[in-house]
């Protein structure tokens, strides 16, 4: 993938849409080689690169910091995981497995209640949806859980600190992911996992067809 050809929209349009549940990739290589982008064309996409292979490794460094900065307060580190959570449930692989694990464990103590978790069915017209499918949690749309975890998370961050440190916690975690990101060499493991992830996009639109 030419990532310098990559907008800023396409990368978020592709966190948004993949999958998230993989495990984060070993420090040892997270640490491993740091070079200086030679050009701003070569910074850019080797930030884009870096942002969508250490993904999940950016994911827990922020949650790791926000939670260092208030260890001395409980209340802080549980509006940290609630904000995690709901920005989590942003991601289309992520709410539709949660989704699949609640209805799983509703179906096993009443099937009936798991019935009426299904997410509503969409028209279909010449054997395609009319619409493009909507992300539904527990039969309502994935947009109501991740307005209520916000707030929740909100209202957490505004009792039991103050915001000026949670915005200090956030500053320090994206500096972090931003100089990992310029300054961590793209490997051949980055590489071949992008081509991979471009596989599986085609192949999943050539499946809806």
């Amino acid at each position: 993938m030419d990532w310098g050809s990559v907008t800023a929209q396409d990368l978020v349009d592709a966190l948004r849409e993949v999958e998230w549940s993989s495990p984060p990739r070993p420090v040892s290589e997270f640490f491993s080689r740091f070079t200086v982008p030679r050009s701003y064309s070569k910074w850019s996409s080797r930030l884009k690169c870096n942002l969508y292979y250490y993904r999940t490794n950016y994911f827990i460094l922020m949650i790791f910091i926000l939670a260092i900065g208030f260890l001395r307060k409980p209340l802080a580190i549980i509006a940290a995981l609630s904000t995690g959570f709901s920005i989590a449930l942003l991601n289309d692989s992520f709410a539709v497995t949660f989704n699949e694990k609640i209805t799983r464990s509703v179906r096993q103590i009443s099937p009936h209640l798991a019935a009426k978790m299904r997410p509503p069915i969409m028209p279909v017209l010449r054997g395609r949806p009319s619409v493009k499918r909507a992300i539904h949690i527990c039969g309502r749309p994935r947009w109501m859980f991740v307005l209520i975890f916000s707030a929740a998370s909100s209202t957490v961050w505004i009792i039991s600190c103050n915001l000026l440190t949670v915005l200090w916690a956030l500053l320090i975690g994206l500096f972090a992911t931003l100089l990992h990101g310029t300054f961590r060499t793209p490997n051949l493991k980055a590489r071949l996992n992008t081509f991979r992830e471009e596989f599986r996009a085609v192949w999943r639109n050539y499946s809806e067809l």
